[in-house]
Parts: C-alpha cells; structure tokens; sequence
C-alpha cells in the first residue's frame, strides 16, 4: 500500500501522515526530511540549500530520485508536495491526497508553531510556494497545486488532524483491501 499526501505549506501534512501511517503500519517517508539530510550532507543550512535550489536542478531532482525509489518500494506514506506525482512517475499505485488550506489559516499554524507574526509567516508561505512552483514547473512541467493530479482532496481549514486522516485511512482500505 502506498499513500501520498501532498499539500501546501501549513496545511497539515505531516501530522496528517503520522497518523495515517500510524493507523495503517506503513513507514512514513517525508521529503523535507530527505531535503534536509541533503543539506547536511553538502555542509549548507537549510536556507542556503533552499537559495541554492532556485538556480541548480540537481537538488530536487536528487530529491525526487530518491522519493520515486521509495514509491516504488511502497509500504509507506510519502509526505511531500511532490509525492503524489513521483509516485505516478514512478509508475507506482498509490492513493493520492492533497491538503489545502487557506492562507490566513495556514500562517497562523505555521506561526504557532514555529513562532513569529503571522503576517511574517504569510508572507514567507507566499514567496515559498512561488518558488517552488516555478521550479517544478519547469523542471517537470507540472503545478502540484493541480487538483486532477489527486484521488482526494481535503480542505482542513476546520477539520482536525485526527478527522482527516480517519478518512485518508477509510479511503485507503476501501482502495487497497487486504
């Protein structure tokens, strides 16, 4: 079984995957976790590594090959903006989710839980997602924003985490039986 829960910024991903993960027994694969290891591993901060992947493909592609990989092992939900699509490319099946939630709403999250003001945070979602959805573009032609790209989407604007991934679980056992 393999799910992919893709999304914007603050939108709840990750405590979406967790507990989807959780519920189900899969490995939870989260890309910004790989995205940081890669920064690591070439001795730059995260900001930099960011910075640098604005003007050299190799990152996300080096990113990308590594979650197609894992997609095709599946057994996993893989969290990221990407991941559906990787997933698809991969020739992997998979139920793909994404998560939308409106600015305002996902600012103040980021904000409660990193801190800052959450016009500060509003304004560093937008340039984020700019950023990455013109290099996805044109590295891959796509706009994961593109609902028809999933099999679910779900605004979690007043939905709890728990509620969310209840029905990401629901749908996956009713997609992939046992």
């Amino acid at each position: 079984m393999l799910i992919t829960i893709s999304g914007l910024p603050g939108s709840g991903k990750t405590t979406v995957a967790r507990l989807v993960a959780q519920a189900l027994g899969l490995e939870h694969v989260y890309a910004g976790d790989i995205f940081r290891r890669q920064a690591e591993a070439h001795g730059l901060s995260l900001e930099a590594y960011l910075r640098q992947a604005e003007t050299d493909p190799s990152i996300d592609r080096e990113l990308d090959a590594q979650m197609c990989r894992r997609a095709r092992a599946g057994n996993a939900v893989l969290e990221g903006r990407l991941a559906g699509f990787m997933a698809a490319r991969a020739g992997a099946p998979a139920l793909k989710v994404f998560l939308d939630a409106s600015e305002r709403v996902r600012a103040e999250r980021i904000a409660a839980r990193e801190g800052g003001a959450t016009e500060e945070r509003l304004r560093e979602i937008q340039a984020r997602e700019a950023s990455d959805r013109r290099r996805y573009r044109e590295l891959y032609g796509v706009d994961y924003h593109d609902p028809a790209l999933y099999d679910v989407v779900m605004c979690t604007d007043d939905r709890a985490p728990p509620s969310v991934a209840q029905a990401i679980v629901a749908e996956a056992r009713r997609r992939f039986p046992a």
